[in-house]
């Protein structure tokens, strides 16, 4: 139910995919792009009123369900971060993003709710970039279906994929009228 069209497929073309997450953050500093994002959903979620909740079509997100799996995200990284920094070499496993929208949100929670949550994780995790040193941002992990991914790839991954799925739940809602 994610943008498949706009998005290479995570696991069949994963350098493809993270060349586009990285290219949405561009020449911006990763962390300022990830402590500007609870605003910009707080804004769309302003904006959407009865619409967050409405997929555009069958087999799409709706807005809200894009914050739903924002926030698994921000929960699976938040783990990764840890082990890749406090571990030598750990696996990094994959999920299934679908699964964890239909099963862990079902009935989808209320923006205010997903934003309680993932507003105080990001917090944390913007923390835990600026106090650990620019040579433990290079530790990595191994990713199941990516390979190797360091602290600062996957930090920088995190960005691109918010301004991925915040476009994502805006086109929901265009879709909408």
């Amino acid at each position: 139910m994610h943008d498949d069209a706009a998005s290479p497929d995570p696991v069949q073309e994963p350098k493809a995919y993270q060349d586009m997450l990285v290219g949405l953050v561009g020449a911006d500093h990763p962390a300022e792009v990830q402590a500007a994002t609870p605003q910009l959903i707080r804004q769309l979620v302003a904006e959407a009123g009865e619409r967050m909740g409405q997929r555009p079509r069958d087999g799409e997100w709706s807005a809200l369900e894009c914050i739903a799996h924002m926030l698994d995200a921000e929960v699976v990284a938040s783990g990764r971060y840890r082990w890749i920094v406090a571990h030598e070499r750990p696996e990094l496993i994959g999920y299934d993003q679908d699964l964890w929208v239909e099963r862990l949100h079902a009935p989808v929670e209320s923006a205010d709710v997903l934003l309680a949550l993932f507003e105080p994780l990001r917090r944390a995790n913007l923390a835990l970039w600026a106090r650990t040193p620019q040579r433990e941002r290079e530790r990595f992990g191994i990713h199941r279906e990516r390979g190797p991914e360091s602290y600062a790839l996957t930090f920088t991954l995190i960005a691109g994929h918010d301004r991925f799925h915040v476009a994502q739940a805006r086109r929901a809602l265009d879709a909408l009228g």
